[in-house]
């Protein structure tokens, strides 16, 4: 069934099954192609000598890149609309991640991953661009769902990943081999990926105001609160909690599962709650599960505050891209450009502050930030609600 919008720009573009299916493999392909970089990284630092210190400056080519190319996204949505920007992104990625498997030495690393990350940065924003348009030609839920399948992107290759290396196959030749999948997937549903283009009057990338500037911050929130059980659950669970270092990733693996679980029920999940609840109520469980891993040093008791975590926060930076379609201060591809690249901070800056607080203070004084953050996260959502009059 197809479903036509005589919308603007959008007059001409119709979304169907296809098109809802192809947007799902274009959050898919880059949470697959990042989860075959991942299980590389020891083996980088193994075969090139470095320090942690050193590894992490390089690691953080990627995403200094991708925030700097992020904001350049719109221009090239514009010029040459979601479909090829996503498909070349798409294309580029899996190509590099073989690259990454066998290069010389740590120059050659810092340039390949810094490319790795404008392509990232441009992908990202352009298939939420691309997500955006969909949903709302739709006329029906859909973001969480999208968003679902960046994370189940991320277990399959992780998993793949797993199951090769165990049979001892070269690491190039796995690379490669997720490097064909990624393809293959985009062979089959890049054709059905919207060709929208933002039109040439409207500015390809504008400074964020208004509202968004309000949801960018949000986000920013949102996407810190990942690094936090990302980067720092483990150092609290074996460092504050006494836990066998064992067990330090259960607590990231547990809140992965839950949000993981949650998104793909999130779109109904949304219809049925509303909009305004699945944020605000969100952000409070989100919160109240930070709190409790601070206060709680049962094993069990905190696997059960994890889940709150990713319960809580699964479908709150889905909402706030689909609150983008209200809002008439920006185009929508700047918009969105504008939201990601905000928000993508909470990411490169989030777990270095909060690195600072543990140093300066504790571990579990980044936890209770974090919560405190939630909380003022929900005032700030509810009065975004009232200005969007939803």
């Amino acid at each position: 069934m197809q479903i036509n919008k005589p919308e603007n720009t959008l007059q001409n573009i119709s979304v169907g099954s296809k098109e809802i299916n192809a947007a799902r493999v274009a959050f898919f392909l880059p949470g697959f192609v990042i989860s075959t970089w991942a299980p590389m990284i020891p083996m980088v630092k193994a075969r090139l000598n470095l320090e942690a210190d050193v590894l992490g400056l390089l690691l953080l080519c990627i995403g200094i890149s991708a925030f700097i190319f992020m904001p350049l996204a719109g221009a090239l949505v514009q010029r040459f609309g979601c479909k090829k920007v996503v498909i070349t992104g798409a294309t580029l990625m899996p190509l590099i991640s073989v690259l990454l498997s066998c290069l010389p030495n740590i120059w050659s690393y810092a340039i390949a991953l810094a490319f790795f990350g404008a392509v990232m940065g441009a992908t990202d924003v352009s298939m939420n661009t691309n997500a955006v348009i969909v949903e709302r030609l739709a006329g029906r839920r859909l973001l969480s769902g999208m968003h679902a399948f960046w994370s189940i992107g991320c277990f399959a290759s992780a998993g793949l990943f797993s199951v090769l290396a165990s049979s001892s196959s070269n690491v190039t030749l796995i690379a490669t081999l997720h490097c064909a999948i990624v393809l293959a997937l985009l062979a089959v549903f890049g054709r059905h990926l919207l060709d929208y283009k933002s039109p040439g009057s409207e500015k390809a990338f504008a400074i964020p105001r208004g509202i968004v500037i309000v949801l960018g911050i949000l986000a920013c929130i949102s996407f810190l609160v990942e690094g936090a059980v990302m980067d720092w659950s483990g150092v609290l669970l074996t460092e504050v909690k006494n836990m066998d270092i064992a067990l330090a990733g259960t607590g990231y693996a547990i809140f992965s599962v839950a949000m993981l679980i949650m998104r793909l029920l999130g779109d109904k999940t949304v219809q049925f709650l509303g909009e305004q609840k699945t944020v605000i109520g969100g952000s409070i469980v989100t919160a109240a599960g930070f709190a409790l891993v601070v206060v709680l040093d049962n094993l069990y008791l905190n696997a059960f505050a994890f889940i709150l975590i990713g319960l809580g926060c699964a479908n709150i930076v889905p909402v706030f891209y689909s609150l983008l379609k209200y809002q008439k201060g920006m185009p929508i591809s700047a918009a969105v450009t504008s939201v990601t690249s905000l928000g993508y901070t909470g990411v490169i800056l989030g777990p270095a502050l909060l690195g600072f607080v543990a140093h300066g203070i504790n571990i579990s004084t980044v936890f209770e930030l974090v919560a405190l953050l939630l909380v003022i996260e929900a005032g700030i959502a509810k009065y975004v609600f009232c200005k969007l009059k939803m």
